[in-house]
């Protein structure tokens, strides 16, 4: 009898433990497809953000070796003299002749552009120095981020200071330096990039004669912009409005000098030279503008869906 009841509680036994490691190995599975799943989502806005103040904190500390591994190769932005590529953005952005006592990040908001790429906007103040001439104190900013293996990295980045439109132009002080040549990384033309710069340029145009109804259709259904003047434009309707509105009176237009970054296939960036003659608010209107434009992919359209414009330095503005 105690033989049998001793083979009835080790075969329950066996039981058990083989239902305990079958449970066991189903929690590993789950497991790792949630970790597979959490490496191929999106990131969160606290993420990128968290990696964009290490960014500053780089630039701050003057650490070269941070940028190598930060910057995508893809990299493309605007710096201190013009177009920057990822070997001209690590050596400008290791901040050797600044002295950058503090910055700070806010009002961050954050846009996912497709599969394995987001773009961050933000406004940034900053009480520094760089070349002797002093940081903008306030200024919008964005920043794309693509997705590399489990990492994101830095994809493009510009600022716009925050400047009063209505306001006479202020001259920098200091010497001017020598704009920079184009010469960003620019993905070979074919009918995508094509599409993005024929688009680009109609939307100029639509921008010059205030035709709503054509940046309505050339636009995402979620967009959001910083001009010239470092206003940002949270929402479509408030781009369209200031768009469209009497604020600009412009005879000319012109887009040039552009390169062109495919992030993805349905993902791509837009570098380039415009020029307006005109006026804003009562202003001469830059004669050089370097701008930016994010486009993604809509059925088979190409869609305009954020953009940045910053003046452009020592070329005639």
């Amino acid at each position: 009898m105690a033989k049998v009841k001793y083979l009835v509680l080790a075969a329950a036994a066996a039981l058990v433990y083989t239902a305990s490691a079958e449970d066991a190995l189903a929690n590993n599975a789950n497991a790792t497809k949630t970790a597979e799943k959490t490496a191929q989502a999106g990131p969160t806005k606290v993420a990128l953000v968290t990696i964009e103040k290490s960014a500053y904190a780089a630039w701050k500390s003057k650490d070269a070796k941070f940028w190598d591994t930060f910057l995508s190769a893809k990299f493309v932005g605007w710096g201190s003299s013009g177009r920057l590529d990822k070997a001209s953005a690590t050596k400008e952005f290791t901040g050797a002749d600044c002295a950058i006592k503090s910055y700070a990040l806010s009002d961050e908001e954050m846009s996912p552009l497709g599969n394995g790429a987001a773009l961050i906007t933000y406004k940034i103040t900053v009480d520094g120095t760089c070349g002797g001439q002093v940081v903008p104190a306030s200024s919008w900013a964005a920043s794309v981020y693509v997705r590399d293996g489990n990492e994101w990295k830095g994809a493009f980045h510009a600022r716009a200071a925050i400047i009063d439109s209505k306001a006479p132009s202020a001259k920098p002080a200091g010497k001017k330096k020598a704009p920079q040549k184009a010469e960003a990384q620019s993905a070979a033309p074919d009918a995508s990039t094509d599409a993005m710069l024929a688009v680009e340029k109609t939307v100029w145009e639509a921008w010059r004669a205030h035709d709503g109804k054509t940046l309505e259709d050339l636009t995402a259904k979620n967009i959001s912009f910083i001009n010239i003047f470092g206003t940002y434009f949270a929402t479509k309707a408030d781009a369209l409005k200031d768009w469209t509105g009497a604020g600009c009176d412009v005879k000319s237009v012109s887009v040039t000098e552009d390169a062109r970054t495919m992030l993805s296939p349905t993902t791509g960036i837009l570098t380039f030279k415009g020029t307006a003659d005109g006026s804003c608010y009562g202003q001469e209107v830059n004669s050089v503008i370097w701008g930016t434009s994010i486009y993604i992919k809509d059925g088979d359209a190409w869609k305009w869906t954020f953009g940045i414009n910053v003046p452009a330095r020592g070329e005639g503005t």
